[in-house]
């Protein structure tokens, strides 16, 4: 039952559609404003609060606690509801909270602990968002097109990540460092504006046998008692689904021990670029721009990757070839250190975002849409809930080790975890495989 004129079928053929350019539209805005507040931020903590570096260390791990603490029940709470109304509400809950950020700093009131309470309601509200979003592209674009719609997400979060640090900069230099995370909120209002433009509708879920997500497939025969079960109940449904499956458990124990060497290595990037290659902060913003651009060669590649080797093989090769790239970045010194740096950024950034659309369009594709949430929740929060402790782990080992000494052991734990990948199940397969294997749902 939907309220939607048009047909999954018709939908889903092509992404020309107005519902997918709104949406496509407003997640670009916001994730170039995100990509702008992540250099905003800790620029705010540094030179208006004169913040220390622990200080700035604590924001991005405010920014990505949330997925340990939230995230699981979140998953759970998400399965439950309409999902484009949760998209709004985080988005608009993000943009008064970043908004908050430049009023409080006009009026002298500015304090680190706001900025860490801003970074901490914005990383809760993401965890809530992704969940919602992940589970309603589906709707939108049917499950046929789904690659491409990845696609092009992608490939604008990539160019966002690229485009971002050196916004930052700008607005930082010419309007103020608390300018950028206005941009963000402002980002976050577009990003609502064109949400609430969207006219396609969730199938309704009144507790009844077989409804269907629009462009899904079946959600077998639970009735309305899923729906009253206690949370803890329906998050131990999640946790034992990705725990049971072979596939999702080893793309989920990958990517942790991935997330760890990666944040690990992308932590002290910027101290390896100005202490031991000596560059200067122009130089920096743009190797790390040029580093970034391989993510839009990835997501430009990723169908064609797919339609030529198959999705589960052409992941293996993408995560194959980036994970030796890394090895590049600490290999140079003096005139080719920055060289070597940008083409292990691009190089691996090409393959991980490649790599990224592959597998996240096998989640949407495979989970069962009414424990999509649920599912993507219990990878999620071992997934995302590494990267504050890549971080942490980058600058202990960044002390007693050295810079250099720790980029190449976080290059090596990278090369080390394609092992997880060919001691799994999807080595010999060509593609994904379409939907679980034969079980009964919780």
């Amino acid at each position: 039952m939907t309220t939607a004129a048009a047909t999954p079928a018709v939908r889903g053929g092509s992404l020309r559609t107005r519902d997918f350019r709104l949406l496509w539209i407003g997640e670009t805005t916001s994730m170039l404003g995100s990509a702008v507040a992540g250099v905003a931020l800790p620029l705010v903590a540094v030179v208006t609060l004169r913040a220390g570096t622990f200080s700035v260390g604590l924001l991005t791990a405010a920014a990505w606690l949330p997925w340990l603490l939230v995230g699981l029940p979140a998953g759970a709470w998400v399965d439950r509801l309409p999902k484009r109304p949760v998209m709004l509400a985080c988005n608009t809950v993000s943009m008064a909270v970043f908004a908050s950020v430049p009023v409080a700093a006009w009026s002298g009131a500015l304090t680190m602990a706001h900025l860490l309470a801003a970074a901490t309601a914005g990383g809760v509200a993401k965890v809530f968002f992704n969940l919602a979003y992940r589970a309603y592209l589906p709707t939108l674009v049917g499950d046929e097109r789904l690659l491409a719609a990845n696609t092009r997400l992608q490939g604008s979060e990539s160019a966002a990540q690229v485009a971002g640090p050196g916004l930052a900069g700008l607005l930082a230099q010419g309007f103020g460092a608390v300018s950028g995370v206005l941009a963000d909120a402002v980002s976050f209002g577009v990003a609502v504006l064109c949400l609430r433009s969207i006219r396609t509708r969730e199938t309704r879920r009144d507790g009844t046998a077989g409804e269907t997500r629009q462009g899904g497939k079946g959600n077998g025969t639970r009735r309305d008692g899923t729906a009253r079960r206690r949370l803890r109940a329906e998050i131990r449904d999640g946790l034992r689904f990705v725990v049971g499956d072979p596939y999702l458990r080893t793309l989920t124990v990958f990517s942790a021990l991935s997330n760890i060497a990666l944040m690990g290595y992308q932590s002290i990037q910027v101290v390896f670029l100005a202490r031991n290659l000596g560059a200067q902060p122009g130089q920096v913003g743009v190797v790390l721009a040029l580093a970034g651009a391989g993510g839009l060669l990835g997501a430009a590649l990723a169908g064609r990757i797919a339609a030529r080797f198959g999705t589960a093989r052409g992941f293996l090769l993408c995560e194959a070839f980036a994970a030796p790239m890394l090895l590049l970045g600490p290999a140079g010194s003096d005139g080719t250190g920055l060289a070597f740096f940008t083409a292990a950024g691009f190089g691996a950034g090409a393959g991980i975002v490649a790599s990224n659309i592959l597998t996240g369009t096998f989640r949407q594709r495979y989970c069962p849409a009414e424990m999509f949430g649920r599912i993507t929740a219990s990878t999620s929060a071992l997934n995302y809930g590494a990267i504050p402790l890549g971080g942490l782990l980058g600058g202990v080992l960044g002390e007693a080790v050295g810079v250099r000494g720790t980029m190449w052991l976080m290059a090596a734990v990278q090369l080390l975890s394609l092992t997880v990948l060919l001691l799994g199940p999807l080595r010999p397969l060509r593609d994904f495989p379409a939907c679980p294997p034969a079980r009964s749902l919780p």
